[in-house]
Parts: C-alpha cells; sequence; structure tokens
C-alpha cells in the first residue's frame, strides 16, 4: 500500500468511529432524559478546569503550530477568552433554562385557563468543526452555550494546528466520557466524515468556501447548521474621525493574531483629504508596538507555507497592478530570507477593484486604503459587495454614524474599535448571506442550539368557547367569524 491508500483507509476507519460514537451519544441523551442543572453546570466547570490547568501546556502547543506566536496573546484569546463565556454560561443558565409564558390566542382562552408556554429543550448532540486562528477559543467558545442548553458534543478541530488539536483531544478524554463530548483529529478527509454526519446541530466556524461545502453536507441528513464564515469588514473613517486613536485601535486589530481574524478590518475607507494624516497614523501606531517584527516573539507567525505565500502572492499582485505598497518595517529587517512566516504590516494605497487584495478575504496583515469623496460614496461601496462578517465606524458625528449604521448590513459593528463586538458575550455573534448564518454566545447562543418547543394546554373542560367550534354551527360561531373577518 502506498502513502495516499494508507490515508484512505485511516478515514474510513475514523469516519466509522465517528458514527459509533454519535449513536452512542444519541442514545445514552435518550437514556438519560434531559440534563439537569447541575449536570450542564459540572459539565461546564469540568471545561473551565481545564483550560485552568492547562493554560501553559496550550500557549506552547499554538506558539509550536504557528512558529511564533506570544504566549500573552494565546494566554488572552484562547484561554481567558473561552473561560469568560463559560463562566457567563454558568451564572445564566439557570435563568435560560427558565419556561416562558406566551399569550393564547384568542386571549379569551387564556382567561378560562388555557395556557401557551414555550420551553427550550436540547437538540442532542452538537457537531463542532473548529478553525485554525484562534484553535481552543472557537472550540470551548461554541461550548458554553452548546453545553448550558444540555447538548453533547462532537469536535472536528484543524488540521493546520496539530499540536492544539491533539493537546485538546488529550484534555477532554481527561474529563469527559465519549458520551459527553468527543474530539476527532485528522485531515480533510476526516472532516469531510465529520461533516456528513446526521448531528442534531453542526456548527461550521472557517471560509466561505468550505463553508458551502459544509452546508452540502450537512444537508445530506437535513442538520441545522450555524455557519460562522467572514469577508472583507470595512472600516468607514468618518471626516469627524479622531485619526491618531483610529489608527491605533485599527492597527491593534490588525496585527493581532498577524490579522489571521475572521473580524480583522479588511479594508479602509477614508476621506480623500484625511488619507496621508491616516496613513502616517497607521506607520506609527505599528511601529510604537512592533519596533521590530521578523524576530520579534510579540509578532505572531502566518499558520502555514501555504497561507504565507498566499499574502505575498496578494502584495505582489497589487504591486504589479499600480498600487503603493508601504511595508513597516521600522528594523529594515530582511524579509527576503523568511524567517518563520512573518508578514510586517503592509498598507496598500490607491488599490483597484481588479487587484486581487480587494477581493478576496484577506486574513492576515494587509490592508488596503482606500479613499472616497462622500459618505454615501462609502457606503455604496460597501452595499456593492457581499455583506460583511463585521463593520467598524470612526467618528463623532452621530448623524452621519446613524446613516452608514441604517445603511449597510453586517453580521455586527464596533464603532470606535474594531473586532470588540465580539467580545460583548451579551451580544449575539453571527453572520450574514456569505459570512454565515446563524449567531451564537450568550442566550442567543443557548437558543441556537436549544429546540424551542411550544407547549399549548387546553381547557379541562368543554366550556362555550369550545363547543361553539364544532358542528352543528350556530350564531355563536357565526358572531366570532364576523369579528374575525374584518379590517
Amino acid at each position: 500500500m502506498n502513502d495516499m491508500t494508507f490515508a484512505v483507509a485511516g478515514a474510513q476507519d475514523e469516519a466509522a468511529r465517528m458514527h459509533a460514537v454519535l449513536q452512542r451519544q444519541k442514545a445514552a441523551q435518550i437514556r438519560d432524559g434531559i440534563p439537569s442543572l447541575e449536570t450542564r453546570i459540572n459539565r461546564i466547570d469540568r471545561c473551565i478546569g481545564l483550560l485552568v490547568d492547562h493554560a501553559e501546556q496550550i500557549a506552547d502547543a499554538v506558539a509550536q503550530d504557528f512558529s511564533c506566536r506570544p504566549r500573552e496573546s494565546t494566554l488572552m484569546t484562547d484561554v481567558a477568552g473561552s473561560i469568560g463565556p463559560l463562566k457567563e454560561a454558568k451564572a445564566s443558565v439557570a435563568k435560560w433554562m427558565r419556561s416562558e409564558k406566551r399569550k393564547t390566542t384568542p386571549a379569551l382562552l387564556g382567561m378560562f385557563g388555557a395556557k401557551a408556554e414555550l420551553r427550550y429543550q436540547p437538540k442532542g448532540t452538537v457537531g463542532v468543526i473548529s478553525p485554525w486562528n484562534f484553535p481552543v477559543n472557537l472550540t470551548f467558545g461554541p461550548l458554553a452555550q452548546i453545553l448550558a442548553a444540555g447538548n453533547r458534543a462532537m469536535i472536528k478541530p484543524s488540521e493546520l494546528t496539530p499540536a492544539t488539536s491533539e493537546l485538546m483531544k488529550i484534555m477532554f478524554e481527561k474529563a469527559f466520557p465519549e458520551e459527553e463530548i468527543a474530539v476527532f483529529t485528522g485531515g480533510p478527509e476526516v472532516g469531510q466524515a465529520f461533516a456528513r454526519l446526521a448531528f442534531d446541530h453542526l456548527i461550521f466556524t472557517g471560509g466561505t468556501a468550505i463553508g458551502r461545502r459544509v452546508m452540502m453536507a450537512a444537508a445530506e441528513n437535513l442538520v441545522p447548521v450555524t455557519l460562522e464564515l467572514g469577508g472583507k469588514s470595512p472600516v468607514v473613517i468618518g471626516a469627524s474621525a479622531d485619526l491618531e486613536t483610529a489608527a491605533a485601535r485599527i492597527m491593534t486589530g490588525k496585527t493581532l493574531n498577524a490579522g489571521q481574524i475572521c473580524l480583522a478590518p479588511d479594508y479602509l475607507l477614508v476621506p480623500e483629504s484625511k488619507r496621508d494624516t491616516l496613513v502616517q497614523g497607521l506607520q506609527k501606531a505599528a511601529t510604537a508596538m512592533f519596533a521590530k517584527v521578523r524576530d520579534n516573539p510579540d509578532y505572531t507567525a502566518i499558520v502555514s507555507p501555504r497561507h504565507f505565500d498566499r499574502l505575498k502572492a496578494l502584495v505582489d499582485d497589487a504591486r504589479a497592478k499600480g498600487a503603493t505598497v508601504i511595508e513597516i518595517n521600522p528594523a529594515g529587517e530582511d524579509f527576503t530570507a523568511q524567517n518563520g512566516r512573518k508578514v510586517p504590516p503592509t498598507l496598500i494605497l490607491d488599490p483597484t477593484e481588479e487587484m486581487l487584495v480587494m477581493q478576496e478575504e484577506i486574513f492576515g496583515p494587509v490592508l488596503p486604503v482606500k479613499t472616497y469623496s462622500t459618505v454615501q460614496d462609502a457606503v455604496a461601496y460597501i452595499n456593492a459587495k457581499d455583506r460583511p462578517l463585521g463593520l467598524y465606524y470612526f467618528g463623532n458625528d452621530p448623524a452621519e454614524q446613524e446613516y452608514v449604521l441604517s445603511s449597510t448590513i453586517s453580521g455586527g459593528v464596533t464603532v470606535n474599535d474594531v473586532i470588540f463586538h465580539v467580545a460583548m458575550e451579551d451580544l449575539p455573534f453571527g453572520g450574514v448571506g456569505p459570512a454565515g448564518m446563524g449567531a451564537y454566545h450568550g442566550f442567543d447562543g443557548f437558543k441556537e442550539f436549544s429546540h424551542a418547543r411550544g407547549i399549548y394546554t387546553q381547557l379541562k373542560k368543554d366550556l362555550g368557547p369550545m363547543k361553539a367550534l364544532r358542528p352543528p354551527y350556530g350564531k355563536a360561531m357565526r358572531d366570532y367569524l364576523a369579528q374575525q373577518i374584518k379590517r
């Protein structure tokens, strides 16, 4: 057998094992019934314990996978950033689980004792396909609401972060039997088989192209999906913006994880008269954070050679097509001899639509800067493209801000900063159109991973209103219909 044959055989074996685990989880859910509050909190507590106990190992594994990623960055985004949603779910789950009283129709039924209510019921087993850019956070974050909703989970982490994925597999095996949470590592073949399983819900975080394939695979079993994708998230710099503050916040967001964030600012729209001042501010802000880049342990590397080459190709294409390329390289380091896949912060001025950098999601520290004449032009430009996952507005003009927000559609918005709306646990996080579907975080995530079950309890006795619904129809029914059929 050659290596390819072994790989296919291994994927087939893993597919069979995944199917078997799914059946065991579904059987256990039926056997044990709807999990109690105490069971849900216990599962959440075990996740928190795993993150606390393995924090340093997680930082080591992520750094190994990226070749260079600051420990502080991983501890902030992947560890602390996962513990927060879990603690929020733990504190709120008792409230989330309560049934909701609803009105009866017609209201007269309620006056006689009928009741309508809504109960949130676990869906069962939720599949989680998590990405490589924040491999721990985008696994444990959704789990906060998945477990709070009373579900079990099966997880397929990314093959691009093998050390982290293997560590998570070991971590979960320490704290959970496979009937509660199971992790499956492997390459694309395993991922494809995972997406075809008959889950009760599936959440995928990743690129739009793969998201389409995941949705097609899930459709084979009519599995409901939450797709957290991406796109080109714009930044509108208003005429009233504080450019120094805006530049610092934009570059902080753009260089976090070297721009490998689905919500990273993807391009700037700035008034023509303010472009040069903003560009100077962006350069100053980047230099203040990174006096050097290539040999700086605080600057994250690109995750893989393929993604590194892709970013280089975007910059080369823009330069060849006439853009002004500004590489922010304060120490004058040599990036021609590669160094662990570092790409310095790079500004692309005067980009055109023919350039690939304006057509593809960048997912790296490359930032096009495009000018506009009026804010109406900026909004029209945004609306001519796919609806983005995030939209950012900088300015101190309430009327202009409201115009931008009310005239565009995006997954979420941060005003006078970038990315921060995703950190608000009480706001839903999700995309629209090619940027995704569905949303999670907080109570919205609890509802996403629950079945909202409507329950109606009828009157105990056949009173007049009930009898009037049956033949032979008389005056009472005719009077009732006359009241209903009118403007």
